[in-house]
């Protein structure tokens, strides 16, 4: 299912906002807004029947190589949605490994009585099967967060690298999920950009293979996916012809995505203006996960 785009009268005059203000005061500028908007800061962080989870998929571009590399902004641009928007789960494509860190104390300070758990999985270099570095050194690859409403609750994380991969990119893609035992599998990936082909398998392994064993170790805890899947919303194959029966989609009508598996359903979505920050729009999703 491909649920409509959104926009409500907030992000209206979020963007606006954004638009007004340079990218280096982003974070202060969120916070004014925030105090006067207590909406925002009194939102919980899961619904009062324990089933609302925000997710924010973002792809970075901040390895520091590609053309659209804004010397950082993109993170910084990225912090202060963390503060307006207060998502649940993070889902980041492009990122360095130190990107994940600063995003998680974001995340962290945004929700000061909870904790957030994270995982990173770097791209491999083919020719020497190490990690992918971004300019600075760091590993390169993709990393997800999500808040943790009780320290007790177990985590897990697991990764991996796609069976199938381009023989012609040197870059060798992979996904990551974080299990949250009994609540939800919180997944990213970026998918081949070269070849839609490749990229549409390597969809198809993750949710018909990847995720499956991952859930019987686990339980079978339904899974939300935020990923770049390099599958143009309207394009051929589309993001929808890698999804297994009962799985919906929410898209920022372009290339990124957030997936979710039966009983999960999307409530709204909208797509976030990054200003030049990186090539990517954000995509802002509300899921709702089945009662326990």
């Amino acid at each position: 299912m491909r649920v409509r785009l959104a926009r409500g009268p907030r992000r209206a005059a979020a963007v606006a906002s954004f638009l007004v203000f340079s990218v280096g005061c982003l974070a202060g500028c969120v916070a004014d807004r925030a105090a006067g908007d207590p909406t925002i800061m009194s939102r919980p962080t899961i619904g009062p029947d324990g089933t609302t989870v925000r997710v924010l998929q973002m792809n970075l571009c901040n390895s520091g190589r590609a053309a659209c590399y804004s010397g950082g902004r993109a993170v910084s641009m990225a912090v202060a949605l963390i503060h307006q928007d207060r998502p649940d789960m993070v889902s980041l494509n492009e990122v360095c490994r130190d990107d994940v860190r600063v995003l998680k104390q974001a995340m962290s300070a945004t929700f000061p009585a909870a904790a957030v758990a994270s995982a990173f999985m770097s791209a491999k270099d083919r020719p020497t099967q190490a990690p992918v570095r971004c300019q600075n050194g760091q590993q390169f690859g993709d990393g997800v967060l999500v808040v943790v409403s009780s320290p007790a609750l177990a985590v897990r994380s697991y990764s991996g690298v796609y069976p199938v991969q381009d023989l012609h990119d040197p870059e060798e893609r992979v996904w990551v999920c974080i299990d949250l035992a009994t609540r939800f599998s919180a997944c990213t990936t970026h998918t081949a950009s070269t070849d839609t082909t490749i990229a549409l398998n390597q969809c198809r392994y993750l949710l018909n293979s990847a995720v499956p064993s991952m859930s019987r170790r686990d339980g079978g805890d339904p899974i939300v996916l935020g990923a770049d899947l390099n599958l143009a919303a309207r394009g051929s194959p589309s993001p929808q012809s890698c999804l297994p029966s009962g799985y919906q989609r929410a898209d920022d009508d372009a290339l990124q995505d957030v997936v979710v598996g039966p009983g999960i359903g999307v409530r709204s979505h909208s797509a976030i203006d990054m200003h030049g920050t990186t090539d990517h729009p954000g995509l802002l999703v509300e899921v709702v996960l089945p009662r326990p």
